[in-house]
């Protein structure tokens, strides 16, 4: 009996792997720096199609022992999603010339498999002296977003008026000189402040917006100064981003005089908008309804669409829907003869998680369960705290999915069985059997003393 009892109160505890255990897949994250405390990743296509949840509850951020952090999802117009505007990064100072004396100088870097660098060193050879170190290698390998400007901080000085030129490498080996020169300047006169601190990025073609090393030189050598922090200015525009589409083969169809065509989107994308892409030239009336649970009714987002193409170059605009909808399974329907098979392209704009680097890194972004959902996290109440101490501009930092590796697979979209329930009936039966047992053993002993 005891052995039985202990059996089944194992039971639970094999069931249950921890958090990692409860989800389909993890995408790495990579931080765009160390220290921000709080970050932010644009959710991708791959993440979308793994989740369950229409209101993305089986989404969460783990720390390296698998905890969970305070994770939220926010649409990406909601201030905490937007990107920050400057992010600060590593820099490490170099000598602008070799000193007198000596033959030159060389460089030793020491970088993580990322790119990420660790070390930096200048070594001059044939002098002992120490060259001017006012020359710069900024270290822009966390930053996948195009930087238009770096932005200089440094101690104080009586004037500073120098010229930069600017080298672009992904490799700390070949460097390459880029149409871009920036000019740092400090300057006083009569309570008067010129101060000049960004050097402006906007000539360099797009690859070298994000090459992972840039290399300042200054113009004078003997223009030495302090600089003390340096940050990459990212491209940003008040504009919304781009809607990002889904395309779609239909799965289903019901010909006809007015046919029917039915979708599966493969998860709780954001949709806002929606065209039908047909070859060749074409006129078509059709409507759109959609629905989340095959065994729901369908609802209308679109009663009287409208496609057409007469080449070359002149074809019908997408709808946009009167507001966001997650649902997985859509339906066209036509009026009229359908010259061809109709493709139903669905439009997007991925949200943002924001999450709190709580515990230790690395992160990583975990989703797709039946068995778990994320906890509510007061991000913004949070986030408006930090504003108040580092002020109203601050954002939190950027952060990046890595490639998908599978977890719990399709195990985790199977709800897990309720232990808990279980075993307190099995004690509870358990127990009434026990009992039942030894009122049964007194009625006997009762019957044969009174025979």
């Amino acid at each position: 009996m005891t052995r039985v009892l202990i059996g089944c109160l194992l039971l639970p505890a094999l069931a249950w792997a921890g958090p990692r255990e409860d989800y389909a897949r993890q995408w790495p994250l990579t931080l765009a720096r160390d220290d921000a405390g709080a970050y932010r990743v644009t959710l991708d296509d791959s993440v979308y199609r793994q989740l369950q949840s229409p209101a993305l509850r089986d989404l969460v951020v783990l720390d390296r022992s698998g905890t969970p952090v305070p994770t939220a999802v926010f649409a990406p117009e909601q201030p905490l999603a937007r990107s920050t505007r400057r992010l600060a990064v590593p820099f490490f100072p170099l000598p602008a010339s070799a000193p007198a004396g000596a033959q030159g100088w060389e460089l030793v870097s020491e970088a993580d498999a990322d790119g990420r660098l660790r070390r930096v060193e200048a070594r001059t050879r044939g002098a002992s002296a120490e060259a001017p170190r006012t020359a710069l290698l900024v270290d822009l390998s966390r930053v996948r977003e195009p930087v238009v400007a770096l932005v200089l901080h440094w101690a104080a000085v009586e004037a500073l008026d120098v010229g930069y030129r600017v080298e672009a490498s992904d490799d700390l080996d070949h460097w390459q000189a880029i149409a871009t020169r920036g000019r740092l300047v400090d300057l006083r006169r009569d309570g008067r402040h010129l101060l000049h601190r960004r050097i402006e990025l906007f000539g360099l073609m797009p690859h070298y917006q994000r090459a992972r090393y840039l290399r300042l030189t200054p113009d004078r050598a003997e223009a030495a100064f302090e600089v003390t922090a340096v940050e990459a200015e990212l491209a940003s525009t008040v504009a919304p981003s781009p809607l990002q589409w889904r395309e779609l083969a239909p799965r289903a169809a019901a010909e006809g005089t007015a046919p029917t065509f039915d979708y599966d989107l493969g998860g709780p994308f954001p949709v806002r908008a929606a065209e039908v892409a047909l070859a060749g030239n074409h006129a078509l009336r059709w409507r759109l309804s959609s629905r989340d649970d095959e065994e729901a009714e369908w609802r209308p987002r679109v009663a009287d669409g409208l496609a057409y193409r007469i080449a070359p170059g002149t074809r019908s605009q997408a709808r946009m829907l009167d507001a966001v909808v997650r649902d997985r399974h859509w339906r066209l329907d036509a009026d009229g003869a359908v010259p061809g098979t109709p493709r139903l392209r669905l439009g997007y704009r991925p949200e943002v998680v924001v999450f709190v680097a709580q515990g230790e890194p690395p992160y990583t972004l975990v989703a797709g369960s039946a068995r778990a959902q994320r906890e509510e996290a007061p991000l913004e109440q949070l986030v408006a705290a930090v504003r108040r101490a580092r002020g109203r501009d601050w954002q939190p930092a950027p952060a990046y999915l890595g490639s998908s590796r599978e977890l719990a697979g399709e195990a985790a979209l199977v709800p897990r069985r309720d232990w808990k329930t279980w075993l307190l009936w099995g004690v509870l039966v358990l127990g009434a059997a026990v009992v039942a047992g030894f009122a049964l053993s007194l009625l006997r002993r009762s019957h044969a003393t009174g025979a």
